[in-house]
């Protein structure tokens, strides 16, 4: 594997193109509006023309050990001993997430599949339905990995990039095969406050009732003053997510509000019946859950070092962190080394298994490490 890094900000790129016409593969995350730039697409193509385009909108843009916004990351990648097969897809409707997921899966080879890696749209979707239908056809003998796109803290709009000029409402996804490793592993760091409490009334993403009581009138006492702030100051207090027989648990970040039925909008569903708490951010909670997900993904791979890592992060812990964000990217690049090309984008959600060989889930406000070699 040869990996070569650029960046784009200022309306420059910056860096050397090396491989060129060799690299297969090249990831993008950035800015929406620089994403969307035809011309600058159109200049990527040309620094690698062989190469399938993938990528997508962001939050912010992680290189290395720093996280940047308003800007380009470019990774070029050239597999020497394995092989790499890409897709795309539309999805229309965010009810149609589910269908799409299955798609996804009975669309690919699985003779000698190693690992799914998958960009999505981030507004427009049902994430959880989207890797239920995944996990359906797909079991856990499939490793997935992936994120929907962001738009920094706007909410408004995100785009994929499948090699062509940006587009809304679609999914790239990048199967591997042959001779690659690959490992992953998603942890959050967020603090659970208060009691646990049963999801009494839910349909789909949309929370209705806690312990027979109105699931906005519960949030906003535990809130405070932050409650007026209503849904934005929800990023700084996510849901744990726990299912009575399991010992683990999800993150599910708020979108929305209905003061009418005070009801409560999520980023993925919340089944009728499952156990939840609300959660706060401790800043050195958060930077130790990245080294940990660093930490879980050289538990479990077959290698002595990463040649690269795709680093998904939730926007929530952005704005939880503010000017201490590039710490939990640093701690993640201390635990890997300097061998190791370091990539990734801040999402509106994160696909991972918890670790590699257990159920993949839609998480919000984990970081989530997605490890490479041949």
């Amino acid at each position: 594997m040869k990996i070569e890094q650029l960046s784009y900000d200022l309306n420059v790129f910056k860096g050397e193109v090396t491989l060129g016409d060799l690299a297969q593969w090249v990831l993008v995350f950035g800015n929406r509006n620089l994403i969307g730039d035809t011309n600058i697409f159109d200049k990527i193509r040309g620094m690698y023309p062989n190469a399938y385009i993938m990528g997508c909108s962001s939050s912010g843009e992680i290189r290395d050990n720093i996280v940047t916004d308003e800007s380009l990351v470019l990774t070029a990648v050239y597999l020497e001993k394995s092989k790499v097969v890409f897709s795309s897809f539309d999805l229309e409707s965010s009810k149609d997430s589910y269908e799409v997921g299955k798609k996804i899966i009975n669309s690919i080879e699985r003779e000698e599949l190693v690992h799914l890696f998958v960009l999505a749209e981030g507004i427009n979707i049902n994430g959880s339905k989207l890797v239920d239908g995944m996990r359906t056809e797909a079991g856990v003998e499939v490793s997935i990995t992936g994120g929907l796109s962001g738009d920094g803290a706007n909410f408004k709009e995100t785009c994929i990039l499948a090699n062509e000029y940006a587009k809304s409402n679609k999914i790239v996804v990048a199967a591997f095969y042959g001779e690659i490793k690959t490992s992953c592993a998603s942890v959050g760091g967020w603090d659970t406050f208060g009691p646990e409490r049963l999801v009494t009334k839910s349909e789909d993403n949309i929370l209705y009732e806690m312990d027979g009581k109105p699931a906005l009138d519960l949030y906003k006492e535990y809130l405070g003053d932050l409650a007026s702030e209503l849904p934005s100051s929800g990023l700084l207090f996510p849901l744990s997510l726990r299912d009575k027989d399991s010992e683990f648990s999800y993150v599910r970040t708020i979108l929305g509000i209905n003061e009418e039925d005070k009801s409560l909008i999520f980023a993925g569903d919340i089944p009728k019946n499952i156990y939840c708490r609300l959660m706060k951010a401790n800043n050195d909670n958060l930077i130790n859950g990245s080294k940990q997900a660093g930490e879980f993904s050289l538990e479990t791979f077959d290698s002595e070092s990463a040649e690269l890592a795709i680093l998904v992060s939730c926007v929530g812990r952005k704005l939880v962190l503010k000017q201490m964000v590039d710490e939990e990217v640093d701690i993640v690049k201390e635990t890997f080394g300097d061998k190791t090309s370091i990539t990734g984008f801040y999402s509106y959600g994160e696909i991972s298994p918890y670790k590699k060989g257990t159920q993949c889930e839609l998480h919000n406000q984990t970081m989530t490490v997605t490890l490479f070699s041949e």
